[in-house]
């Protein structure tokens, strides 16, 4: 996250980045940026990424400050406690940048996500 955008890159493909003023912009640019990659290097004859040879899959990752920052409005810091068990003071100091989680505090955020994630696959309405 920058000051006024969003932007994310390729770790497995020099040069291919993308910014946006939303992850869905970012996501978007980054795929088409992915696509003209491919496509300039079959017109040139230019081997292809390994990476993106075939059927690949695009995993987005993100820093916690970001993802607290960029979903604020739709998890409360009192909501995330519940779910992860991390308290609310923990949370806030996440979010502002003044202390980095630990990768263990990371996992227990990401295993919650995707626990609620699947729960809410799961209902039907």
């Amino acid at each position: 996250m920058t000051e006024n955008n969003y932007c994310a890159y390729v770790q497995e493909v020099d040069g291919v980045g993308a910014t946006g003023k939303t992850i869905a912009e970012v996501k978007e640019s980054l795929l088409d940026a992915l696509d003209f990659l491919v496509e300039s290097c079959e017109d040139d004859g230019e081997e292809i990424p390994e990476v993106l040879q075939g059927n690949y899959v695009i995993d987005f990752k993100m820093d916690v400050r970001s993802f607290l920052s960029v979903y604020s409005g739709i998890f409360t810091k009192a909501g995330l406690e519940r779910l992860t068990g991390i308290n609310q003071k923990q949370l806030w100091h996440y979010a502002n940048g003044k202390v980095t989680p630990r990768r263990a505090q990371v996992r227990k955020i990401e295993d919650a996500l995707h626990q609620l994630g699947n729960e809410l696959l799961s209902i039907h309405l």
